[in-house]
C-alpha cells in the first residue's frame, strides 16, 4: 500500500463499549507493566521534564489554511504546481498533547492528538520515525501525552494533519480514559471527575473557556470606566452584607470563632469612605444554603462601588456591560438560552415591585395601607408567611410567587420594600421603599444594586432592627458592625454598589442547565 492510500484510509475513531471495572483493572495492569519496561529500557516518560512547543492545534490548522489560499490563488487550476509550492513552504512545527485516538495499519498508524486548543489528526509512519521509535510508539495507549515534531499536510480525504517526523512519549495514562464520556449517565462522576470530563468532552472545555472569557471582559469593561480592582477578606468575624446564614469556623492563632463570608459589600464602602470612588472585586463568598440548579455553597461574586451615582447610574451600567458581553463573548446582541432567545439588544424593561406585582397577580400594594390587610391579602392568594413577617415581607412573598418566572428577557425590578433592603438609602418620596433593583433574565435574578444608604444613624437603627430578628431565628439577618458603622461616621459620598451572581451570568451567556456546569469543581458530597 502507498503512502497516499494509507492516509486516504484513514478510519473512524474507537467505539468499543464503556469498560467494566475488571476490564479497568486488567488494563491498568497491563499499563503498569508497560511502565515497567519503558523504565528497564531506560526510557522512563516521567523523567522527562520539558518539551519546546511552538504552536498549538487550532493555530496551526488556521495557519495552514491561510497559506493553502495564498498560494492556490497564485497557481491557479495548476494542481502540480500548487503541490510543489506547498511542500517548498513546509516548515517544522513541534505540538504536545493526548492521544485520544489511533488507527494502526501496519507500518503507518494515525492518531488524534488533544491539546487546550483542539485536536488533529497525526501521520506516524515507520520510515519516517525509525524502526527503534516506531517500535515503542506501537506500544503507546490511549490517554498518553505525546509531544510530536513534524510539518502540517492535507491529506487526500481533506484533513489538515501533522507528518510526524519524531515522537516523544511525554507521560503515561496508567488509567484508561471512558471510551464513550458522551454517553455516561453517571453525571455525579462527570462533577466529581472534571479532569476526565475536560479530556473527554469538548463542549465542557468550551464552557470553561467561554467562563475565563467572560471575566476577562468584564474587568476590560471596569477598567475602561476608571474602575479599580481590589481585593478584601475571606475570614470575617462579621458575615454582613447579605441575608445569607454564614459558615463558622475558628481561628487557632486569635483564639477566635470567625465566619466566612457571604458578601463583599461592608468592606468595599470602606474603601469608598477612604477616597477610592470606584472599586470592584471578582471573588468567592460562601453561604451555608441548599444545593440546586442554580445555587452552590461557595459561588463568585461580583460587587463594585462607585461614588458620587445612585441606582440608576447602575442600571446604565449593567445594562452597558451586558450587551458588551453579549456582543465580545457570543458575537451578537440575541443569546440562545435552551428554547429562549435573551436580546440584549432591546432597551431592558424597567417595573417597580409593586407595578409587577400588579401586573402579574392584580394585587395592587400601593393600596394596601396596613399589615392587617397585606396579610388578608395573601390569605386570599394563599400566600405563607410568617408572624415576623411585615408588609413588605409580604410584598415580596407575592413577587417570588407570582411574578419571577414572567421576566424573561431583561427587566429591572425597582423600588423595593425597605423590610428587605436593610442597607439601602430610602427613596425621598416614599420612605416605605428603597433605591433598589434587581435584574431578572429567563427569571433568575442576576444583580442586585443599591443607591447605598450612607447615614450611619438610618444605618445603625436598621443594624438594631436585624439583631431583633437574629434574636428571633432568623439565622440570616445581619448583626451590628461597629468598625463598618464608624467609617459611615467618617464620611461616605453618595454612592451606588451592585452585587453580581457570576455563575448564573455565566449559566446564561453558555446555555448551561444547570450551576454544576459552570463551575470546575462544584460542591459535592463525600464519597465514604
Amino acid at each position: 500500500m502507498s503512502e497516499q492510500e494509507l492516509i486516504s484510509a484513514n478510519e473512524a475513531q474507537d467505539t468499543e463499549e464503556e469498560l467494566s471495572a475488571e476490564e479497568i483493572s486488567s488494563y491498568k495492569k497491563i499499563r503498569m507493566d508497560k511502565l515497567g519496561e519503558l523504565r528497564a529500557a531506560g526510557k522512563d516518560p516521567f523523567v522527562i521534564t520539558s518539551f519546546d512547543v511552538d504552536i498549538r492545534t487550532a493555530q496551526a490548522k488556521a495557519e495552514y489554511e491561510k497559506l493553502e489560499a495564498e498560494i492556490k490563488a497564485e497557481c491557479g487550476e495548476n494542481e502540480e504546481l500548487l503541490k510543489e509550492k506547498l511542500e517548498a513552504a513546509r516548515k517544522t512545527v513541534r505540538m504536545a498533547g493526548r492521544i485520544m485516538s489511533r488507527r494502526d495499519m501496519g507500518k503507518a498508524n494515525f492518531i488524534d492528538l488533544l491539546d487546550a486548543s483542539g485536536r488533529i489528526q497525526v501521520y506516524v509512519r515507520l520510515n519516517e520515525i525509525g524502526e527503534e521509535s516506531f517500535a515503542d510508539f506501537k506500544k503507546w495507549d490511549i490517554g498518553d501525552i505525546a509531544g510530536v515534531e513534524g510539518y502540517i499536510f492535507r491529506t487526500r480525504r481533506g484533513e489538515i494533519s501533522l507528518h510526524a517526523e519524531k515522537i516523544t512519549l511525554l507521560s503515561k495514562s496508567l488509567t484508561p480514559l471512558p471510551e464513550k464520556w458522551h454517553g455516561l449517565k453517571n453525571q455525579d462522576m462527570r462533577y466529581r471527575q472534571r479532569y476526565t470530563d475536560l479530556i473527554c468532552n469538548p463542549s465542557v472545555r468550551d464552557t470553561f473557556v467561554k467562563r475565563s472569557k467572560i471575566i476577562a471582559e468584564i474587568r476590560r469593561f471596569l477598567d475602561g470606566r476608571g474602575f479599580m480592582e481590589v481585593e478584601t477578606p475571606m475570614l470575617v468575624s462579621n458575615a454582613g452584607g447579605a441575608a445569607a446564614r454564614p459558615f463558622d469556623t475558628h481561628y487557632n492563632a486569635l483564639d477566635e470563632d470567625i465566619k466566612l463570608r457571604i458578601s463583599l459589600e461592608l468592606y468595599l464602602k470602606r474603601l469608598i469612605v477612604g477616597g477610592l470612588e470606584r472599586v470592584y472585586e471578582i471573588g468567592r463568598v460562601f453561604r451555608n444554603e441548599g444545593v440546586d440548579a442554580r445555587h452552590n455553597p461557595e459561588f463568585t461574586l461580583m460587587e463594585l462601588y462607585q461614588a458620587y451615582t445612585d441606582y440608576h447610574g447602575m442600571m446604565e451600567l449593567t445594562e452597558s456591560m451586558l450587551k458588551h458581553l453579549a456582543r465580545e463573548v457570543c458575537g451578537s446582541d440575541k443569546v440562545m438560552y435552551g428554547e429562549l432567545e435573551i436580546d440584549f439588544g432591546k432597551p431592558f424593561e424597567r417595573l417597580t415591585m409593586t407595578e409587577a406585582v400588579k401586573k402579574y397577580s392584580g394585587v395592587d400594594f400601593d393600596e394596601i395601607k396596613t399589615l392587617e390587610q397585606a396579610r388578608a391579602a395573601a390569605d386570599e392568594r394563599h400566600i405563607e408567611y410568617e408572624q415576623r413577617h411585615k408588609k413588605g415581607d409580604i410584598l415580596n412573598l407575592f413577587f417570588e410567587e407570582f411574578v419571577e418566572e414572567h421576566l424573561l428577557q431583561p427587566t429591572f425590578i425597582m423600588d423595593h420594600p425597605i423590610e428587605i433592603s436593610p442597607l439601602t438609602k430610602k427613596k425621598p418620596d416614599d420612605p416605605e421603599k428603597v433605591e433598589r433593583f434587581e435584574l431578572f433574565i429567563n427569571g433568575w435574578e442576576i444583580c442586585n444594586a443599591y443607591s447605598e444608604l450612607n447615614d450611619p444613624i438610618d444605618q445603625r437603627e436598621r443594624f438594631v432592627e436585624q439583631e431583633k430578628l437574629l434574636s428571633q431565628g432568623d439565622e440570616e439577618a445581619n448583626r451590628i458592625d461597629e468598625d463598618f458603622l464608624h467609617a459611615l461616621e467618617i464620611g461616605m459620598p453618595p454612592t451606588g454598589g451592585i452585587g453580581y451572581g457570576i455563575d448564573r451570568l455565566v449559566m446564561l451567556l453558555t446555555n448551561s442547565p444547570a450551576i454544576r456546569d459552570v463551575l470546575l469543581f462544584p460542591t459535592m458530597k463525600s464519597l465514604d
